[in-house]
């Protein structure tokens, strides 16, 4: 069972977030703060696995309430879920230990799926949101180099995958893209991810960014 800590300063969104999440057999809704400073009592006390957490909140914001639990309690996963897209958020948010950065429009089941995809320890970016990390990272701008044989050695669907996770596109969005099933598309997102031995989307978006000619192709 993996034990999630609700934070946001907006109690309609919590109750509507605890009925969604408690749907899942696999997930425990164990606590809720309306703020950051509350939101670090409480995880001293529950000990959660995952902290969902919003970014404008009064008294101590996401960033800093982010930073903290990181600085106390490294071993707990935080998961971004905010209206706000900005640059500046998403940046800071990872910059100070968040594991993922989604919005509120974000589907239940996506939503439940990134909680379990945090946990485990990989890093969770909502749609339209790895193209604004991507400006952050300087080497990301494609490049002349000849791609590297684990590339070549995609097959053409899972080059197609690629390309779309470079664009920022979920399981969903690529899945109705390419008239296949959203589990057709997590296995080539699996193998994808092993064969280019890379460790999360993030990674992948940053890796095919580099080599989008040859993408393209």
């Amino acid at each position: 069972m993996i034990k999630v800590l609700l934070v946001d300063d907006q109690s309609l969104i919590r109750q509507g977030l605890k009925a969604l999440l408690e749907l899942e057999e696999d997930l425990e809704i164990v606590g809720e703060a309306e703020d950051g400073e509350s939101a670090i009592k409480l995880v001293e006390v529950l000990s959660p696995d995952v902290v969902l957490m919003d970014m404008r909140m009064p008294v101590m914001d996401g960033v800093a309430t982010t930073r903290e639990i990181q600085k106390r309690f490294s071993k707990i996963k935080v998961l971004v879920l905010t209206t706000f897209d900005d640059e500046e958020y998403v940046t800071a948010a990872l910059q100070n230990g968040a594991m993922g950065y989604l919005l509120k429009d974000t589907p239940s089941e996506e939503l439940a799926f990134a909680i379990r995809a945090v946990h485990k320890g990989y890093t969770q970016l909502g749609p339209g949101i790895v193209k604004k990390l991507l400006t952050q990272f300087p080497n990301a701008t494609p490049t002349q180099a000849p791609p590297p044989q684990s590339l070549i050695e995609l097959t053409p669907r899972e080059r197609e995958v690629l390309r779309l996770i470079a664009a920022g596109g979920s399981n969903r969005e690529i899945a109705h893209q390419l008239y296949i099933s959203e589990g057709t598309v997590k296995n080539h997102v699996t193998n994808i991810l092993n064969r280019l031995n890379l460790r999360d989307r993030t990674q992948a978006a940053i890796f095919a960014n580099s080599f989008l000619p040859y993408l393209n192709d």
